[in-house]
């Protein structure tokens, strides 16, 4: 069986369904791609049995078949060749692969076909559509805040709850939380999902920059995406999903509105003086200044930066892990924030002072306990 495809076409195909395939798997046919011919259309599958993404290309083929891959060197092959047709030609029988460039032949052991993991198929699904860029800035908004805690399974992946008129994305480690919701999106019916971590990162780096219609559909067991000519099924982690909102603070009544990047950039530089295992920063919150400190008694480092902000409530003291700070001040796009601030031993709520009408992202950080050496 043979047919005829553009090699950079195959590798750029290649390339987006590759996160999928890991290193020394459970079973050894899933460090391969599976290829599928049919009418002069081929179809690649790669799987981790978890995951699994499918993408297909039109072929020059007058026969149908179907043969397993290995996938690292077929991959440096094609990295490696110059923009060109390549003529792939299979035996079924023994399993090898021929590749014909212009210059040059290339054989290498595939396996059978039919040792490949079925993908499974949602059947009897009410689809829900996405736009590409919702979904994209939503797992943007929420996956570097997702636990990697195994022993907490339920929190190693995002919370995507569907509802009539809206779509919440939630995340958290236990030490923070990410709950970005979408107005503009209805699903038009009600749902929760929790999306595993790899599947959510594979489909980040897989959605379209232009804008286009993501299809969702779900059963109990697994999710599936599709568009364009690209399709992920991710099986759901089959976990109850911590009660979010009765960690959230109701009553918040200190409230500090300052400058996002002004913050971030003391956060870092103030950060560099923190004690190296607690990565603790003091904000001290006074009038219309916040002094921003931290210190490292083992070294003997200590910093500290008074910035300018609006600050409505009780003159306070509260400790926060810094790092948890920049990566959440980093991914917020508006030019100021608000912190809400009850206690210093209770929750923070960080979220941007101008939001999309469409959207909306809270933020919930916990405290660290202050070492008192003032």
């Amino acid at each position: 069986m043979k047919f005829i495809v553009s090699s950079s076409a195959l590798l750029k195909q290649l390339q987006s369904i590759n996160g999928v395939v890991t290193n020394n798997p459970v079973v050894p046919i899933l460090e391969n791609f599976l290829f599928e011919i049919e009418d002069g259309k081929l179809t690649i599958t790669a799987s981790d049995l978890e995951t699994s993404m499918m993408t297909e290309l039109p072929v020059e083929a007058r026969e149908s078949g179907r043969i397993a891959a290995p996938a690292r060197i077929l991959l440096d092959t094609l990295k490696n060749l110059p923009d060109q047709p390549v003529t792939f030609t299979l035996d079924e029988e023994t399993y090898s692969i021929e590749i014909a460039s212009s210059n040059g032949r290339y054989k290498l052991a595939g396996e059978n076909a039919t040792d490949f993991p079925r993908v499974p198929v949602v059947k009897g699904s009410t689809p829900v559509e996405i736009p590409s860029s919702s979904l994209s800035r939503a797992i943007n908004k929420t996956i570097f805040a997702v636990s990697t805690d195994e022993l907490r399974p339920a929190m190693t992946g995002i919370l995507v709850q569907l509802a009539d008129n809206q779509v919440t994305f939630v995340a958290t480690d236990g030490h923070r939380l990410l709950r970005y919701r979408r107005s503009d999106v209805g699903a038009g019916q009600t749902a929760n999902l929790i999306i595993p971590r790899k599947a959510f990162n594979l489909l980040k780096g897989a959605l379209p920059s232009e804008a286009t219609p993501v299809r969702v559909e779900f059963n109990n067991s697994n999710a599936f995406f599709s568009f364009n000519q690209m399709r992920l099924v991710c099986r759901l982690i089959d976990e109850r999903y911590p009660d979010y909102e009765n960690v959230i603070p109701v009553s918040n009544p200190n409230k500090l509105i300052i400058s996002r990047q002004e913050l971030l950039n003391s956060v870092k530089r103030i950060s560099i003086y923190s004690n190296k295992t607690t990565h603790q920063v003091r904000l001290r919150l006074a009038g219309s200044e916040l002094t921003v400190s931290a210190e490292d008694l083992d070294f003997s480092n200590e910093a500290n930066e008074k910035l300018a902000c609006q600050y409505d409530g009780e003159d306070m003291e509260i400790g926060f892990n810094a790092k948890f700070l920049q990566e959440m001040l980093s991914n917020i796009d508006s030019e100021e924030i608000t912190l809400e601030l009850s206690t210093p031993n209770r929750a923070g709520l960080l979220m941007p002072t101008l939001a999309d009408d469409n959207e909306s992202i809270l933020m919930l950080v916990m405290p660290v306990m202050l070492n008192n050496y003032v």
